[in-house]
């Protein structure tokens, strides 16, 4: 199929009520088992790499894998780089081939986060089909070595959302609602879900305008997702669950098997454990069979 941005397939997802899985990628396994899974469940689906293991495989090498497997796939398929800070570094993986950027600007304070989520948007939008994702309000916790403490994390602030959204152009926005980065340590996080609703009434009420982003998926109970989804969040990122389904399989793997040395028996492992994470997450999301 020919490779898309995120944001047509999220703006149908927030029209229909569903959410389009995220998923974040650290090598070639995970990246096919996604892929197999989301084509195996016809879902619309989001590549993501953080900016640590993209510069480690390096932007043309991970946007070459991702045509490749794209095209040869029935299901869209967006490749997005996730919460980076440099404007600079932005540009390098658009020019690369993503075809959706995240500038995360969050800390800085209101103006400066406008004027680079604006600069990145112009350029990308200048030199071809990307699509820009823009955070207002930090999320707590850890992603991709960028921490942030609970009592630092400030929510979104519903009524400067859409002044955001209209100075800096984005097409996708990220709100602070509560949700973290990592393992919640609670089954019920304290989750400003009419805060959610407020940001979704304005910005999409009418009609459906500006996507809506929830950060950290990994660890919230399945009703809470659905809630989530259902006042509004149609792209969901998840990326802890699959670093864990990885390693631990990989391990488990290895431990069992301390005679043999043939790492593509590994690979296979993992592979099908990370298939089984993005089905669950796809079914969980109800975006199977939207891929059409």
């Amino acid at each position: 199929m020919p490779l898309v941005n995120a944001k047509e397939m999220l703006l149908r997802a927030t029209k229909e009520r569903y959410a389009v899985g995220a998923f974040n990628v650290t090598n070639l396994i995970q990246l096919e088992a996604v892929v197999e899974a989301a084509t195996e469940r016809k879902a619309p689906l989001i590549i993501q790499t953080s900016v640590t293991p993209s510069k480690f495989l390096r932007p043309k090498v991970i946007a070459a894998i991702y045509r490749t497997l794209a095209e040869s796939t029935p299901i869209p398929v967006c490749l997005h780089l996730d919460h980076c800070n440099d404007v600079e570094y932005c540009n390098t993986c658009a020019d690369a081939g993503y075809t959706n950027i995240m500038i995360d600007a969050s800390k800085q304070d209101f103006k400066e986060n406008i004027r680079q989520t604006k600069k990145v948007c112009d350029y990308c939008h200048a030199i071809g089909d990307i699509s820009v994702e823009g955070e207002l309000g930090t999320v707590a916790g850890v992603e991709d070595q960028v921490k942030v403490a609970e009592d630092e994390a400030a929510l979104c602030d519903p009524e400067r959302a859409l002044e955001f959204i209209t100075e800096t152009g984005v097409d996708i926005f990220a709100p602070a609602i509560g949700t973290a980065h990592g393992v919640y340590k609670t089954k019920n996080p304290k989750l400003d879900f009419s805060r959610l609703q407020r940001i979704a009434e304005i910005i999409n009420g009418k009609q459906p305008r500006t996507p809506l982003v929830i950060h950290g998926g990994t660890g919230l109970q399945p009703d809470v997702v659905k809630r989530l989804v259902s006042l509004g969040g149609s792209k969901f990122n998840v990326s802890t669950d699959l670093k864990h389904s990885l390693i631990d399989t990989a391990y488990e793997y290895i431990a069992s098997h301390r005679d043999e040395y043939n790492p593509g028996k590994i690979d296979v492992a993992v592979k099908e454990a990370i298939k089984g994470r993005i089905t669950y997450w796809i079914d969980l999301l109800g975006c199977a069979g939207k891929a059409s």
